[in-house]
């Protein structure tokens, strides 16, 4: 067993993450539909106006607006009925002095008319063809004018604009059914050791199931990338070359789950040396002492430790930032509670520890089991960081929860 030469710290390690990759360029072209949570990959500049014509802005009557003035509930106007105007439809009809055409919201003003009087201002007459109009009403009124929204030529939409529902809804405002977006990062997931079998299959004694591929996956889809899950690897050096050329092969980013502590089977880090530049190999984090990182033909491979605890608390504190700068996401922030610890906490001085807590009222409570076992983070509520050196906290003291949930 070779033990780690120099741990650093989880704060270095993050920053040397950060500062070895860069944020994606390739780019797709997608339809409007699929794009959601995309980042814009160029300018959309509108080529109509929106809306593309002088619509009513709620039902009522299209009017001359000076056929109104001074019309009140003690002394009304009567306007003639001349047509009606449907949204959708084009009006076939022109108002003139003294006349008014009935219009939906939405609908198109007729020639003629400038102001729209809404409907509850007004009353038909007993022979339904004249309109009582009970207010005046000025040029303009009820009226969104042609590319009151938005003007063609105008920039509606910047690169690296993240699309939200209403951005997807000023491309089909616009009349888009396509849109170009940066392409969704790519991350190989490879799962390593003797005794990791896929969920599904029968499990022979002494094998566990694979957590981390199925972790790790969601944790990638969620953060703007997709997963390219590469077949569990034995404990087998040409085996785990293989893979890793496989992986080099089809994603920007390598995630190995097992293989990076110093047991003597484990060979991640001899191959990572062979084929690249070691970033680092043993952090002052727990969990997560284990983890590795190094560039192989100019992207980032990455050896998370086996166990599920630390796999996803790695995830979560490296993995999460750097797949969101590849894929041009913004920062992910985190929803931070005020708690108070709800009982003593003994750390180990000199690591960083990450912890899972619920909460419950105004206490956290670590629901850390141990680091093979999932339940601790499914059970988790949010994580507190205990700085590497701080080694105790006490009941009672103050905590900042980084939820998990929104």
């Amino acid at each position: 067993m070779r033990p780690f030469k120099r741990l650093i710290s989880a704060a270095d390690a993050f920053n040397i993450l950060m500062e070895n990759v860069r944020p994606i360029e390739d780019t797709e072209e997608i339809d409007i539909l699929a794009a959601l949570n995309r980042v814009l990959a160029e300018d959309v500049t509108a080529s109509i106006d929106v809306p593309p014509f002088d619509r009513a802005a709620e039902d009522g009557y299209a009017v001359k607006a000076e056929d109104t003035f001074g019309a009140s509930r003690i002394n009304p106007k009567t306007l003639r009925i001349v047509g009606r105007v449907l949204a959708g439809e084009e009006p076939k009809v022109r108002v003139s002095h003294g006349a008014a055409v009935e219009i939906a919201t939405g609908a198109m003003i007729p020639e003629g008319a400038d102001a729209v009087v809404p409907v509850e201002e007004t009353e038909l007459s007993e022979d339904g063809k004249h309109v009582i109009i009970y207010r005046a009403v000025h040029p303009g009124y009820d009226v969104s004018k042609r590319g009151e929204d938005i003007k063609k030529g105008d920039l509606v939409l910047r690169r690296g604009t993240l699309l939200k529902p209403a951005q997807i809804g000023v491309l089909a405002a616009l009349g888009l059914t396509k849109v170009r977006v940066y392409r969704k990062p790519k991350v190989a997931v490879i799962p390593t050791g003797d005794e990791v079998i896929s969920p599904g299959k029968p499990l022979p004694k002494g094998k566990i199931y694979d957590v981390n591929t199925y972790t790790l996956s969601s944790i990638i889809i969620e953060n703007g990338g997709v997963p390219i899950i590469i077949e569990s690897v034995p404990d087998d050096s040409e085996d785990l070359r293989k893979a890793l050329d496989k992986a080099l092969h089809e994603a920007d980013i390598v995630i190995f789950s097992g293989g990076s502590s110093v047991g003597v089977r484990d060979f991640l880090l001899d191959i990572f040396s062979e084929r690249g530049k070691i970033l680092f190999h043993g952090v002052k984090i727990k969990p997560g002492k284990p983890t590795l990182a190094a560039i192989i033909d100019e992207k980032l491979v990455m050896g998370f430790p086996g166990y599920p605890t630390s796999c996803l608390s790695n995830a979560y504190y490296f993995l999460v930032p750097v797949l969101r700068k590849i894929a041009r996401l913004p920062e992910k922030k985190w929803r931070i509670v005020k708690s108070k610890m709800g009982h003593r906490i003994t750390s180990t001085l000199g690591r960083m520890q990450i912890l899972p807590v619920k909460i419950k009222g105004d206490i956290a409570v670590s629901v850390f089991k141990e680091s093979g076992a999932i339940t601790s983070l499914s059970n988790a509520e949010g994580f507190i960081f205990i700085p590497e050196d701080v080694d105790l906290v006490e009941k009672g003291d103050e905590v900042d929860v980084y939820m998990l949930t929104e």
